[in-house]
């Protein structure tokens, strides 16, 4: 993982207020894997047991990891300690969300969430964004929100999914913006290593403590879909940590949500879910959007 982050690090330079090529190609890669994992999880018919296995995942690419590359600088402590207890709460709130709801709606409105709430932190923190990318972000958000929507309503039955999903949007801004100051204070891949190894155990550990024995009828093809989805999971984090050295936050946290569009294809293709005509709209606007972000 270290050797391929620092590779990738050169492709993040960008001048100026927009998004460089090397910047696109990396956050739509890391997009397109986010809603890999993310399928994963949610299709693993138990859940808990395919968080845990992803949590694993976690553990011990971060565990060999953190022995190669030894601890962050002293300053990145602090950094590294907050986006994983974010981190924490973030997987929390999305295994309940995929518990609660379904894929094609629950996980477009925890991402499209995220980018609303960025962008709104970047101006509270006196950062300045060019009128056009901040048009961008909020037609991006506008297309992932819609695509969570049915006919443009939400039923009674769905809110406990829904503010879940919310509030997993929230905890993806905060972890976002900790995330983007903490580039540069550490390497890429020591800071993506601590993070991961830290917030890794905490899924296991609840796995192992409401099913104990149980674990030990867990099948090889679900062991094989949880190490993977964990892998794949890594590999998209840590591509968006190297574009974020771009110093594009809000970009990037924009145009990573697109993982959207490619999560109702896979809901679609993989989970036999509805791809409608508003849906396809609502892509489209996501996509008008992303031309405006590298306006």
């Amino acid at each position: 993982m270290a050797p391929v982050l620092a590779a990738l690090a050169p492709l993040a330079l960008t001048g100026g207020h927009g998004l460089s090529a090397g910047v696109v190609a990396l956050t739509l890669l890391a997009a397109v894997l986010h809603a890999v994992w993310n399928a994963v999880a949610h299709g693993v018919p138990d859940r808990l047991v395919g968080f845990a296995l992803i949590g694993t995942a976690y553990v011990l690419v971060g565990g060999v990891a953190v022995l190669a590359l030894g601890p962050p600088p002293a300053a990145a402590w602090p950094f590294v300690l907050a986006s994983a207890g974010l981190h924490v709460v973030y997987v929390l709130l999305l295994w309940a969300s995929y518990q609660l709801g379904e894929f094609s709606q629950v996980y477009p409105v925890a991402r499209g969430t995220a980018p609303w709430v960025v962008a709104v932190l970047e101006v509270a923190l006196g950062h300045d964004l060019p009128a056009v990318q901040l048009a961008g972000i909020v037609v991006i958000s506008v297309g992932l929100i819609s695509l969570a929507l049915d006919g443009g309503r939400i039923s009674r039955a769905t809110l406990p999914a829904l503010g879940a999903a919310v509030a997993t949007g929230f905890l993806i801004a905060g972890y976002t913006v900790v995330d983007a100051t903490a580039v540069g204070t550490t390497p890429v891949p020591v800071y993506a290593a601590w993070m991961f190894l830290l917030q890794g155990p905490v899924m296991p550990v609840i796995a192992l403590a409401r099913r104990k024995r149980g674990l030990l009828t867990v099948t090889r093809p679900v062991v094989l879909a949880g190490l993977g989805g964990g892998l794949v999971s890594i590999a998209a984090y840590g591509l968006v940590l190297v574009a974020q050295t771009s110093g594009a936050t809000a970009a990037v946290a924009a145009l990573r949500e697109t993982s959207i569009v490619v999560g109702a294809v896979i809901g679609t293709v993989f989970l036999g879910e509805r791809f409608g005509t508003g849906r396809a709209v609502a892509a489209a606007v996501v996509a008008t959007g992303i031309v405006l972000v590298n306006v």
